[in-house]
């Protein structure tokens, strides 16, 4: 299990996997949640070679950012704060200022 930080506001979550064989994010007081490889595979086509909004809002994130099409692809509970790092660290995204993602050219 890997231990990293969320981008804004640095809270500590857990994850089990990669974005190449899918991933559990354990967060919070005992949440999961499991996010597929095809999952990472059709967010990164989507997105590839992109920079967007990470969309961290946890009832409205902005319209085409990272979080909104999590909420709509996924699962409906806020995943970006937890997904984008494990993007960065895996080497598929680099932060692009404090509230910004580059998805890399696969």
């Amino acid at each position: 299990m890997k231990e990293l930080r969320t981008l804004v506001k640095q809270k500590p979550f857990k994850y089990d996997g990669s974005v190449k064989n899918g991933t559990i994010i354990y967060f919070g007081e005992g949440w999961k949640i499991k996010v597929t490889d095809s999952q990472y595979s059709s967010l990164l086509e989507k997105f590839n070679g992109q920079t967007l909004a990470i969309g961290a809002s946890r009832t409205n994130p902005p319209k085409n950012s990272l979080g909104e099409w999590l909420m709509a692809n996924i699962t409906k509970t806020a995943i970006a704060s937890y997904v984008v790092p494990i993007l960065i660290d895996e080497g598929f995204a680099i932060s692009n200022g404090k509230y910004k993602i580059f998805i890399k050219e696969q």
